[in-house]
């Protein structure tokens, strides 16, 4: 099979520039670096998911036991957070409406439009 020399080098070079344009070729080589990129990520995750099977196959080892213990605890505290930060939101929606409304506005009737585009009802689209 033949070596291709300098010349031959150029001379791909030069169609590949006629053919792309100047202007894309550094979006070219851009979207080419990010294809490398993520192959590169991709299949250092496959050999990491290799040695993780390997070493769950190895039972008794306290390290991963432990470190599987924190993630739990981890996960449950923020479950709880988020739980602890729905209700307050809930709280914070209510008090606002309870403003809003206390101080003369009335809430929206399904149908009355708001500067001319009417609303819908939404327990109605929920319930179809």
């Amino acid at each position: 099979m033949p070596s291709f020399g300098a010349g031959e080098w150029i001379i791909i070079l030069l169609v590949v520039l006629l053919l792309f344009g100047s202007a894309k070729l550094p979006a070219l080589a851009r979207s080419l670096g990010r294809s490398a990129r993520i192959l590169k990520a991709e299949t250092k995750g496959l050999h990491d998911d290799d040695d993780g099977d390997k070493a769950a196959d190895q039972p008794g080892q306290p390290g991963q036991q432990a470190q599987g213990q924190q993630a739990q605890a981890q996960s449950a505290d923020a479950r709880a957070e988020a739980a602890r930060l729905r209700e307050e939101a809930a709280r914070l929606e209510r008090e606002a409406a309870q403003q809003q409304y206390g101080s003369g506005a009335r809430p929206l009737t399904s149908g009355e439009p708001i500067q001319g585009v009417p609303v819908s009802d939404p327990d109605r689209l929920r319930k179809s």
